[in-house]
């Protein structure tokens, strides 16, 4: 009987030792991982660009103005850009401590949903559909859509765009949404990115390319045959855009932001790419 009750003790104590180490475990991975094998959700965004040193951007390689690859040096630059440096320095206190990675429409949440990159800003415009998917900072530009055609082309407004017109635009963008919205009759043909897709209008394969005024206006720079038309006829404001409900990270970069434009920071990044003072 003794040997009974005290097999039944070693035996309890066992269970009771097993379970607190199975508790310290979960709490453990908890904190590690946020139950998800994301140690970047559990730690919260802002979190872990600190512990890391360094800040990662996602950003657009093809977007003449805003980020674009210099053949000549690698480098990318552009007004996103120096926002993105603008905001690492304003959280770690030095500019250079970033990452920049390639994004496009079609892969920019995605990365960001991973953990891939840390913030987007890559001329992302602000709607519901996407606040849905994740959280926006404060407007930092305002654009709107519009068009860009060879010069002596007919089509001068949205409202030439008919049956048989060719529109270009990039996979994922609100542009190839709203052109399907607004002129129903015309063929949109989709690529993966602006280079691709101003490439596409150059050969021939589209009668126009729409997209936002101010990546337009950096097609433009790049080729004098190519001129804006139409005006604008949607809103655009552009945001920079952090995983759904990290509110630390969202009040960082609106922050970083703030100062930007209190400083005249903002101003004298506007005029550098855009040659004139903001509106």
């Amino acid at each position: 009987m003794k040997s009974w009750k005290k097999a039944m003790s070693v035996l309890v104590i066992s269970s009771m030792a097993t379970f607190a180490l199975v508790g310290c475990g979960s709490s453990d991975s908890g904190t590690k991982d946020g139950g998800s094998g994301s140690k970047t959700e559990a730690a919260g965004t802002l979190d872990a660009i600190k512990k890391r040193d360094k800040l990662i951007a996602g950003v657009r390689y093809d977007a003449n103005l805003f980020g674009l690859k210099n053949p000549g040096t690698g480098n990318v630059e552009g007004f996103d850009i120096d926002i993105a440096k603008a905001v690492a320095k304003d959280i770690l206190g030095d500019e250079s401590k970033i990452e920049l990675k390639e994004v496009t429409s079609k892969t920019r949440i995605p990365m960001l949903d991973k953990g891939d990159i840390d913030m987007i800003v890559a001329t992302m415009t602000i709607n519901e559909e996407r606040k849905k998917q994740v959280n926006f900072s404060d407007v930092y530009f305002k654009a709107g859509q519009s068009l860009l055609v060879k010069k002596g082309s007919a089509i001068k407004s949205i409202d030439d765009l008919k049956k048989g017109t060719k529109v270009v635009a990039v996979k994922g963008s609100t542009s190839a949404k709203n052109i399907k919205e607004k002129a129903p009759e015309t063929e949109v043909l989709e690529f993966e990115n602006y280079a691709e897709a101003f490439t596409a209008l150059k050969s021939g394969k589209g009668d126009t390319l729409t997209t936002d005024n101010a990546i337009l206006m950096g097609m433009a720079a790049q080729d004098a045959d190519y001129v804006l038309t139409g005006g604008e006829f949607t809103d655009e404001p552009y945001g920079i855009a952090v995983k759904k409900d990290d509110k630390a990270m969202t009040d960082a970069v609106n922050a970083a932001l703030k100062k930007l434009k209190d400083n005249g920071e903002y101003n004298k990044i506007y005029k550098k790419w855009f040659k004139e003072d903001p509106k």
